[in-house]
């Protein structure tokens, strides 16, 4: 039996709740610049074959975790009722604001909001420790943008890392001061989107984004232009400076290390290592695809064509050199 299409919303259609660190400038995945570009369809994310996995993994989580919360809640004597999942709310009075609920839960007779969250190992650090009540400022965000267009008096978060056998869980109250704070910046970033006047850039990759190919033309510099350029080359020259001496420092400890793989201190704990990695292994694929296909009696021509039309161009490289 086939699995139910999943229709998914148009997300240049609204502000939702995982827009909403952006917006406020505190999400480490993406700056309020790149996503107004994606809000209005100027950038358009790759979702490669990794990124569908982690995300239909997350998904698939999602039940999962929900049950440990559930569990756990009823373990400590809670009453506790799933009322729902997965549903879309609009606010009541501005429809561009929106969120989706992972859970919504009756809990000891209150209706409380409910997110479910996975971590890494890496990511687990911003929940603190199991019974503190930390909870990493882009989803606290995301949960007040729920409390306002899903107007309740908390929301509950329940984050599990690795192979927890019990869920982290996070009360987090509704604050009208921060919704009103929210709801502004919002406000502003929707009238922004209509306007069609982005944020300026704010990192490296933005301004990359931006500017991919040059235009072949010359500008002159101005004053402030010309402290820059003179700055950064002063600070390439000291890293130079900086890179030859440390190489030269790491080239004689290896020579005093001769074939060891780690060097002791007086207390006799390691204080330096020189290890062989994992071998690489690396795979010509381009050859071994015409290997294949010289089996399959395909002529030269026609095997080019089947890689010209799996080759993407994409924009070269654009370095800023010093003169």
């Amino acid at each position: 039996m086939n699995a139910p299409e999943i229709i998914k919303p148009d997300r240049t259609q609204f502000i939702g709740g995982s827009d909403v660190a952006a917006i406020l400038g505190v999400s480490p995945w993406t700056t309020p610049f790149m996503l107004f570009q994606k809000k209005t369809g100027a950038f358009v994310e790759e979702l490669t074959p990794a990124k569908q996995r982690i995300l239909d993994r997350g998904h698939r989580w999602e039940p999962i975790v929900l049950e440990m919360l559930v569990d756990e809640l009823q373990e400590r004597g809670h009453q506790v009722e799933v009322i729902a999942t997965n549903q879309r709310y609009n606010d009541a009075d501005l429809p561009f604001l929106a969120c989706e609920l992972d859970a919504e839960l009756l809990i000891d007779g209150e209706l409380v909001n409910a997110e479910m969250k996975t971590a890494n190992h890496f990511a687990a650090a911003g929940w603190g420790a199991y019974d503190a009540d930390d909870i990493p400022i882009y989803y606290a965000a995301q949960g007040m943008h729920g409390l306002m267009i899903k107007p309740r008096r908390r929301v509950v978060f329940a984050a599990v890392t690795g192979f927890d056998e019990r869920p982290m869980i996070r009360w987090m109250d509704r604050d009208e001061e921060t919704i009103a704070a929210i709801r502004a910046k919002e406000i502003a970033f929707w009238d922004r989107i209509q306007r069609m006047d982005p944020p300026d850039p704010e990192t490296a990759e933005d301004v990359k984004w931006l500017y991919q190919r040059d235009a072949g033309t010359a500008i002159e510099a101005d004053s402030e232009t010309l402290m820059l350029v003179q700055d950064l080359k002063d600070m390439k020259a000291h890293a130079k400076l900086a890179e030859g001496r440390i190489e030269l420092i790491a080239t004689q400890i290896k020579q005093r290390m001769g074939d060891a793989a780690i060097l002791l201190g007086p207390d006799g704990k390691p204080i330096c290592t020189w290890k062989n990695n994992k071998d690489s292994v690396k795979t010509d694929w381009k050859d071994a695809f015409e290997m294949l296909l010289g089996f399959s009696g395909l002529q030269k021509d026609q095997v080019a064509s089947l890689i010209a039309e799996a080759t993407k161009t994409t924009a070269g490289a654009r370095p800023l050199l010093i003169k």
